[in-house]
């Protein structure tokens, strides 16, 4: 086959302005708030696909598992932290190092028991909910940022750590603060098999 001779090809140059981005803080701050904005649309999509809160919630603390599971290598790797020796250490590098790099907020921590296995992150801002005023209607038992659930139990579980992480407060639902708890269940044995002597 060959092309009709008759068909001129047209050159056109497409001009593109884009914002020019002066330094990596403002990229951090555009890819910040693009991610904001799809994950707004994932969970509206997820709203219309799943009639129940509670799959809407298990759906988003999976993704963030996933995402966790993954994201753990990127952290230690840009970061340089050292290994922390303690529950509380982790929770530090959580609110100080992991929260600031990813979200660019830092929570405050709290420890509210003895065994100090159970620590709260509380977030004056939330930049997940920074186009949300509220959540959608007959929604009331949406989570709706339940994906940093997941993601903070995937990238514990990498380190060898189980806990348990949830939602206590959330201002998309009427309260003064949002807060995540996190609890320690146990030490994840590493899967080495040890020699006998």
């Amino acid at each position: 086959m060959s092309r009709p001779t008759n068909r001129r090809q047209d050159n056109h140059k497409i001009d593109w302005h884009l914002p020019s981005i002066s330094s990596s803080a403002s990229a951090h701050h555009m890819s910040r708030e693009l991610f904001v904005l799809t994950y707004g649309a994932l969970v509206a999509q997820l709203c219309k696909d799943y009639e129940k809160d509670e799959d809407v919630n298990k759906y988003l603390d999976r993704m963030g598992y996933d995402i966790g599971i993954r994201l753990v290598e990127d952290f230690l790797a840009r970061s340089a932290v050292r290994k922390c020796r303690s529950y509380s250490e982790t929770v530090d590098m959580i609110a100080q190092v992991a929260f600031k790099m990813y979200l660019g907020v830092t929570p405050s921590v709290s420890c509210s028991n003895t065994t100090e296995n159970e620590f709260f992150l509380m977030l004056d801002k939330n930049p997940l909910v920074d186009f949300v005023e509220e959540l959608p209607a007959g929604r009331c038992s949406l989570c709706y940022c339940n994906l940093l659930c997941g993601v903070i139990r995937g990238a514990l579980e990498m380190v060898h750590l189980a806990a348990e992480v949830t939602f206590v407060q959330d201002r998309l639902k009427g309260d003064d603060v949002t807060e995540i708890g996190i609890t320690f269940l146990k030490k994840l044995e590493d899967k080495k098999h040890k020699r006998k002597k």
